[in-house]
């Protein structure tokens, strides 16, 4: 029977002292990375994407004022495709 306690009483005792502040240390240090949100290299990612969508999206309303004038029904005809 004391071997059965100790076979038990050992990995609790190795849990508790190294695994589990181990666990929580990464526990709130992943917490406090998504709290401080973006880096500044993540943000200046994003910023050249927005730029880079709304430059897209201007000239693609601009191809598609061009295709209104050159092709009047090309939306009915993308339509029925």
């Amino acid at each position: 029977m004391d071997g059965m306690a100790v076979a038990i009483f050992v990995p609790i005792v190795v849990f508790l002292v190294v695994v589990a502040p181990i666990w929580i240390v990464f526990h709130y240090r992943s917490k406090a990375n998504v709290v401080d949100g973006l880096s500044a290299g993540e943000r200046a990612d994003l910023d050249e994407m927005i730029e880079t969508a709304n430059k897209m999206a201007a000239r693609i309303e601009t191809l598609e004022s061009i295709l209104d004038v050159e092709s009047p029904g090309w939306r009915e005809k993308q339509a029925q495709v």
